[in-house]
């Protein structure tokens, strides 16, 4: 019996994402991102915690994430827990636990403005590339299509593998 490995995150992307490609051809994006966590500490004070993720995607999705996942834009993780372990050279273990994602909803892209508000920013890149402004309405329903896709793609992939 499989034991639950789920877990969902909602933060921000905090560094551009990378693409990389694996010896069977198939593409690896990793998204750095963090989770802000407010809460009052025992003398009542207001207290901000930061959790930083890496994010990995796979094939389609990893694609997808590349081309609409700029730093600072806000993403859902729907994924499962991966624990790498590994010796190094003087035989000393190592561990490492990051995020598997099986599905990513992407957030509104915001910026601040002259007050420090926070704004819909519909000049800013909406994907790694620099200079691209904020997708269409159409472009976004596209981008979650194109998202949802992959995802479905991904989990048919992986059902018949096993």
């Amino acid at each position: 019996m499989n034991a639950l490995n789920q877990i969902i995150l909602e933060g921000n992307v905090t560094v551009e994402p990378a693409v990389r490609e694996l010896k069977t051809g198939r593409h690896v994006c990793t998204l750095p991102i963090a989770v802000n966590r407010k809460y009052k500490n025992a003398d009542g004070q207001n207290t901000d915690e930061v959790s930083y993720f890496d994010v990995e995607t796979f094939g389609s999705l990893a694609d997808t994430c590349a081309k609409w996942c700029p730093k600072g834009r806000g993403v859902r993780v729907v994924g499962r827990l991966k624990q790498d372990r590994w010796k190094d050279d003087d035989g000393k273990t190592h561990s490492k636990v990051h995020v598997i994602a099986e599905h990513i909803e992407f957030k509104p892209y915001f910026k601040k403005n002259e007050k420090g508000e926070e704004v819909s920013d519909s000049s800013g890149p909406s994907s790694a590339a620099a200079g691209k402004t904020e997708p269409s309405k159409e472009q976004k329903i596209a981008m979650l299509a194109e998202a949802a896709a992959a995802a479905q793609s991904e989990q048919e992939a992986n059902d018949i593998a096993f």
